[in-house]
């Protein structure tokens, strides 16, 4: 039997980087113009995923993955693709970020907390613990 014909990876890669990479246009389309609803979907997915993630963790897959990459593949990607997009993405989040911490400091803003005492009191501890049982509280809902 014939084997099949297979161009060399670097040829392969390259035309992937290519073609790839020119289509941030057709991907944004795809997300404007889709009439299926995302939560949806994904929450419809809820109970396969669960099962996968089980699966995974049982086969220590995490772990194999970790291994295979390694630091340096991590630091290249980490150094390489992470400022750029660590900014740009605070930069999109800012409303967000805004809207998830404001219940928060609400919360700080609004506990009454014992004098400042002079530095390293055990006073002082005890307002961090203050808003922190406020926090909790807050977080668990009484």
């Amino acid at each position: 039997m014939p084997t099949p014909s297979v161009r060399p990876v670097g040829m392969v890669a390259s035309k992937w980087a290519r073609r790839a990479g020119s289509a941030g246009a057709e991907y944004e389309e795809g997300v404007r113009g889709t009439t299926r609803s995302w939560a949806a979907a994904a929450n419809a997915g809820g109970a396969n995923y669960r099962a996968a993630v089980v699966q995974a963790a049982g086969e220590g897959r995490f772990e194999k993955g970790v291994t295979k990459a390694g630091d340096a593949k991590w630091k290249k990607g980490a150094t390489e693709k992470g400022p750029a997009r660590f900014a740009q993405g605070v930069q999109v989040a800012e409303s967000d970020y805004s809207a998830g911490v404001a219940p928060y400091l609400e919360i700080i803003g609004r506990t009454d907390l014992p004098a400042r005492g002079p530095t390293g009191t055990a006073g002082n501890y005890q307002r961090s613990q203050k808003i922190g049982e406020a926090l909790h509280r807050a977080r668990v809902g009484r």
